[in-house]
């Protein structure tokens, strides 16, 4: 069988295709265009739909606007291209002026449209009319011929003819005239209104009174009593108006044929605007179909990585009393089985899904919302519906086989398989086995498929096989009444009894019927309903979920954008910092090395120290000046970041976890106080040496041996960092920015320092950590067994490490337990400055039992 019949024919007119499409067609400007669409089917080549869909889309965005319409009607042309191409050929005026009127639509329809894509985006249309050759020669020369109406215009070639026929008729006239108004003939006239029979003016004449009138006798009434005698004065003119007629016409078929001949070069012109035509009114009707349904055209869909979805559904031909179906595929899923009672919408469901997925690949939009989304099938097989046959001897039960056995020999992992009230027309156990089967061979064929059934097994089969899911349409157990929505996750029930009730049935046919319905039946009946409780409210769980993880997300962004602007405010607070204690170490240098020169250079003086005194004090005034103005930056960055920090927790507690922000620490944690440059001049100690005589040397400077707060050199990477304390004989605690380690003295080198400066004695509030500096970070940190202490220092010192050999990701084993050690390590990571986030692992990774770490 050919691709066409697995998406046409039989199937897409059970499926109501070819009602919806002759509803569209009517849509069209012109009748050819209604009868292309006419002959639309679905198609699967990509590149024809998604052509056909943006265009629909691009002309509701038109048509949604006030500008007027783009495409005028025009007759049918299609058959006259063929002539165009015959030698000779002569085309009549009515087939002129409608080539005319084509040439005008294509002009106002690239017109409009190229005027409208300056206000909107209508690229796909654009494109279209720009592919349009022109028509404006064979326009010309056929509205040089013809009137904008269709009539000939008062051309040279032709005027003389059409006077003499003007004066012909008016001799007639007034021939007929002469008896009609003369009282004389008055009585042997049967009518005063002239008869015009055989394209001649006659006068009818009582058949008693003929010999009054002379003339020749065109014709007899049927009474006999009337006969039309054209008088002799007018015999002659008449004559000569049908000769002049006559010239007429053959001069008119001349100009016809001189325009044919003209206009014949443009056949292909005409035929490529005529393609583009049917493609814009075609496009048009859908768009206009769009609106009128308020429906969209469904999204492209590739089921490798998203299930399909269909939102809002409403059956076409339901108009306003459809009600809109959600329909929610799964990823994974292949099978849908749906279930519920009679009269619910199994049928109508299964039918929308699959007339959805035709519409969308003949380029039609669809009665549903936004989000809907729809693969492209090569095939779709259908069962629906009671096929017995008494001319082929089909029962029910064989026509039903006869379609599955077609399905199961052609069906494809790009097929669409509808199987309405499967297992059905025969006993219910070998049907529901056939049924499973046939199920279990298209799974193996991965064909999407769906399914309705009353069958307790098959619903079971859709909970046990991982490739299926049940469905149900919700049922009304007040009303009794379907509410025509789907419910994805769960069976339905039959409800047949309720309905027999609710339909009349006698009360002690019901009675006797529930009596024979098992007790295990009953249960499964429970369970379902249960089931569908609990759906409902997993539904409503879900929605609100979903509603504030949006809340949620939005004031994440919020706060990263914050927490970026804080980043970038706290760089310039620092750089700036830098910038001003590196200008007054500098100034305050050269000055210092004035004062000191002039010391050396003359007596020491009192005015000398007085200007030494006054130097240190303006100093002291410029620092406070300095440390002030950083001071009120750093309390409203202070205050800014606290805020963001307690959003930052409100937004944790609700389930999402955000970055730590850079260079913020929490406050229980112990930092390096930095030396303010204040402090820096109060412990700084100006050496003043006695002034010798000039031919006296100064003494040499000491080198300068290692101290606490002495700025030094260390490893082969030459990092700075200042000593912080001795350990031994033999190793220092060095401080490099917020970190520390221990260093052995042999690798250290004291920084270069000017001989005549201050120098300053910090004062840290570490903590002790010891550490050496040969280990390395660990990839997995096992702390099982480990005390609480012991745990948060081995932790502290793989941090530590992480940081200076720029470690970025590792894991921590904890254990799960009574939870104290899961919690202090968090706590750690939480307020621990470089993590950048962390997370327990999957469960088949240790789950709650171990964390993973990632540093900035």
């Amino acid at each position: 069988m050919s691709e066409q019949n697995f998406l046409s024919g039989q199937i897409a007119r059970e499926l109501d295709f070819y009602r919806v499409r002759d509803e569209i067609a009517l849509n069209a400007v012109s009748e050819e265009t209604q009868e292309a669409l006419l002959q639309r089917e679905p198609c699967t080549d990509l590149k024809t739909i998604r052509k056909l869909k943006k265009a629909g889309q691009e002309w509701a965005v038109y048509l949604s606007s006030t500008r007027p319409a783009a495409i005028m009607p025009w007759p049918q042309i299609n058959d006259l291209f063929s002539q165009l191409d015959t030698e000779g050929a002569q085309l009549l005026q009515d087939q002129l002026y409608a080539l005319g009127l084509f040439a005008l639509s294509c002009k106002k329809a690239t017109d409009s449209i190229t005027s409208a894509s300056l206000e909107f985006e209508l690229p796909e249309l654009l494109k279209t009319v720009q592919e349009m050759p022109s028509l404006k020669n064979p326009e010309d020369e056929i509205f040089r011929i013809l009137n904008q109406d269709g009539t000939v215009k008062d051309l040279p070639q032709i005027r003389e003819i059409k006077n003499k026929i003007a004066a012909l008729k008016k001799e007639i006239e007034a021939a007929i005239k002469k008896y009609t108004s003369d009282s004389v003939f008055s009585q042997a006239l049967q009518s005063q209104v002239p008869a015009f029979k055989a394209g001649r003016e006659l006068i009818a004449v009582k058949a008693n009174c003929r010999n009054q009138i002379k003339g020749i006798i065109h014709e007899v009434s049927a009474s006999g009593q009337t006969v039309y005698i054209e008088p002799d004065e007018a015999v002659q003119a008449s004559n000569a108006l049908v000769q002049e007629e006559f010239n007429l016409e053959t001069q008119l078929r001349l100009i016809f044929k001189e325009l044919t001949a003209k206009i014949s070069p443009y056949k292909n012109e005409f035929v490529q605007c005529f393609e583009k035509m049917i493609f814009l009114d075609s496009t048009l009707a859908a768009g206009k179909q769009l609106i009128k349904t308020s429906g969209i055209f469904a999204e492209e869909c590739d089921m490798t990585k998203e299930p399909p979805r269909i939102a809002g559904a409403r059956h076409p031909l339901l108009k306003e009393k459809a009600v809109p179906v959600d329909i929610n595929f799964m990823g994974g899923k292949r099978v849908l089985i749906i279930t519920g009672p009679n009269t619910g919408g199994k049928t109508v469901t299964l039918k929308t899904i699959a007339l959805f997925s035709l519409l969308n690949q003949a380029g039609f939009p669809l009665p549903a919302a936004e989000g809907t989304r729809l693969p492209l099938f090569n095939s779709v097989f259908a069962d629906i519906g009671d096929e017995q046959s008494i001319d082929e001897s089909l029962s029910t039960f064989s026509a039903h086989m006869k379609k599955m056995a077609e399905m199961t020999e052609h069906a494809d992992e790009n097929s669409l398989v509808l199987l309405d009230e499967l297992g059905s027309g025969t006993d219910p156990q070998e049907g529901s086995a056939i049924a499973m089967a046939v199920l279990d061979t298209l799974i193996e064929k991965n064909a999407f498929v769906i399914a309705t059934t009353h069958h307790g097994v098959l619903k079971n089969y859709g909970y046990t096989n991982p490739r299926c899911i049940n469905a149900s349409v919700e049922f009304n157990s007040d009303s009794l009444r379907p509410t025509y929505r789907l419910l994805m996750g769960v069976p339905g029930e039959s409800h047949a009894i309720d309905i027999a009730q609710n339909a009349g049935l006698a009360r002690h046919i019901i009675d006797r019927a529930k009596n024979y319905i098992s007790t295990q039946q009953s249960d499964v009946s429970s369970l379902i309903k249960g089931l569908t409780a609990k759906h409902e409210e997993l539904d409503e769980l879900i929605r609100e979920e979903n509603k504030k993880n949006s809340e949620l997300l939005i004031k994440s962004h919020k706060l990263h954008n914050r927490e970026n602007n804080l980043l970038e405010r706290e760089i310039d607070i620092q750089k700036r910092e830098r910038s001003q204690n590196s200008d007054f170490v500098k100034q305050t240098r050269s000055r210092l090395e004035n004062l000191v020169r002039e010391l050396r250079e003359g007596e020491i003086t009192r005015e000398k120290t007085l200007g030494v005194k006054d130097f240190i004090s303006e100093l002291n005034e410029e620092i406070t000046v300095q440390e002030k103005n950083i001071q009120l930056q750093n309390e409203r960055l202070a205050a800014e970041k606290v805020q963001a920090e307690k959003e930052e927790e409100q937004i944790s507690q609700n389930g999402i976890r955000l970055s730590k922000l850079k260079g913020a620490h929490s406050s229980s944690k112990k930092t390096k106080e930095k030396i303010s440059n204040k402090e820096a001049l109060k412990n700084a100690a100006v050496h003043i040496y006695d002034v010798p005589e000039k031919k006296k040397k100064l003494p040499e400077h000491k080198t300068i041996m290692l101290a606490e707060g002495t700025e030094v050199i260390t490893g082969r990477e030459k990092r700075r960092g200042t000593l912080i304390r001795k350990i031994n004989s033999d190793t220092w605690s060095v401080q490099f920015g917020s970190l520390k380690m221990n260093v052995k003295e042999q690798f250290i080198i004291p920084a270069d320092v000017s001989k005549n400066t201050f120098t300053a004695k910090a004062d840290y509030v570490l903590e002790k950590e010891e550490s050496s500096a040969e280990e390395t970070p660990k990839f997995e940190l096992r702390l099982l067994g480990m005390r609480y202490e012991e745990a948060i220092r081995a932790l502290k010192k793989q941090l530590d490490l992480c940081a200076i050999y720029s470690f970025k990701n590792f894991s921590i084993i904890h254990g799960k337990g009574n939870g104290i050690l899961q919690q202090a390590v968090h706590d750690l990571l939480s307020n621990y400055p470089g993590v950048k986030n962390f997370s327990f692992a999957m469960p088949e990774a240790g789950g709650t039992g171990k964390t993973y770490v990632e540093l900035e």
